[in-house]
């Protein structure tokens, strides 16, 4: 028995004060009415309503149980109503994780354009380098980087753009041992990889004039597993890093670190968009994974024009 639909069958008879007005005003038929209402009596073990052949009128039992109908019915409604604005109007918490120098270099700016356009809109983000199980920790969003296509899942991906890492040191470490010519020459140099999920920390993967190109990197008596750790460590003359060219830009700019072998940069990532569903989708994941669309392609190609003017004055200095 759907009790509800009943219900609502109920209030319209008492309403109207015959199941003949309820039927037309419901677009059924008046057995169906009749039906609705014995079908709930019967449930509740209470007459609710009084018949004769002219009108029918509530009983003590139905007066009380109208007022809760009524009440009951229209938190429904409410409820219905706000489920179905949230698939077009975006509004209330959202929840995000990003891998940690990628979502703080491009998502976090993204999110602070997002909701000057969105107000209704709340955003917690988390930065980390570990890869969440969405539906288990209640993520709405996740932006992951990956070297490969990502797997098969009941997971959404939108893609967002490529980044990669450069080869960086600061000035001092250079200057005393000596600035590589070629890949082959990093052998002899102290050669640094962070920790992350998408990149071995054993070996670089580097692309090249002559294509891709591996090189073993030596164990080091240093690990880490932040980008921006990685490159604060390098500007004390560490050694050479891999970093990505989010963190890599500013540190080349005001020139806490220099170009290793510009013509190479480690094999390139993919940024997605991961989210659960496309049917029904909320209206805040759907606006957001939009604007991220719009903004981190953006954000992508103003850091790798960066680096190609910093290579080419380099070039002509």
């Amino acid at each position: 028995m759907d009790t509800l639909t009943n219900m609502r069958i109920f209030a319209r008879v008492a309403e109207e004060g015959s199941f003949t007005g309820a039927a037309q005003r419901m677009n059924v038929t008046v057995p169906a009415v009749s039906r609705a209402v014995s079908s709930l009596e019967a449930y509740l073990r209470t007459r609710l309503l009084n018949r004769s052949t002219r009108k029918v009128v509530l009983t003590e039992a139905g007066h009380r149980y109208l007022q809760r109908c009524e009440q009951i019915l229209a938190f429904v409604d409410q409820a219905e109503a706000e489920a179905a604005d949230a698939q077009v109007r975006p509004t209330g918490q959202l929840r995000v994780h990003a891998t940690s120098s990628f979502g703080q270099t491009y998502v976090t700016p993204a999110i602070v354009r997002y909701r000057q356009r969105y107000p209704s809109v709340s955003i917690e983000l988390t930065l980390s380098q570990h890869m969440p199980d969405i539906i288990d920790e209640g993520y709405d969003v996740s932006v992951q980087l990956s070297v490969d296509e990502l797997p098969d899942s009941s997971l959404v991906a939108q893609r967002l753009g490529t980044v990669h890492s450069v080869l960086c040191a600061a000035p001092v470490y250079l200057r005393e041992h000596g600035t590589p010519r070629d890949v082959q020459a990093l052998a002899q140099h102290a050669c640094f990889q962070f920790v992350s999920p998408v990149y071995p920390t054993d070996r670089w993967l580097l692309e090249g004039p002559d294509g891709i190109e591996t090189v073993h990197l030596r164990a080091g008596g240093f690990r880490i597993n932040s980008a921006d750790g990685l490159a604060v460590a390098l500007k004390e003359g560490i050694g050479i890093g891999a970093v990505p060219m989010s963190t890599a830009v500013s540190a080349l700019r005001d020139g806490s670190l220099m170009r290793v072998l510009p013509d190479y940069h480690l094999q390139p990532l993919s940024a997605y968009a991961l989210y659960t569903s496309r049917r029904y989708l909320d209206a805040k994941i759907k606006t957001f994974v939009e604007f991220l669309r719009d903004e981190i392609p953006q954000m992508l190609s103003s850091s790798v024009a960066n680096l190609r003017e910093m290579k080419q004055a380099h070039a002509d200095a």
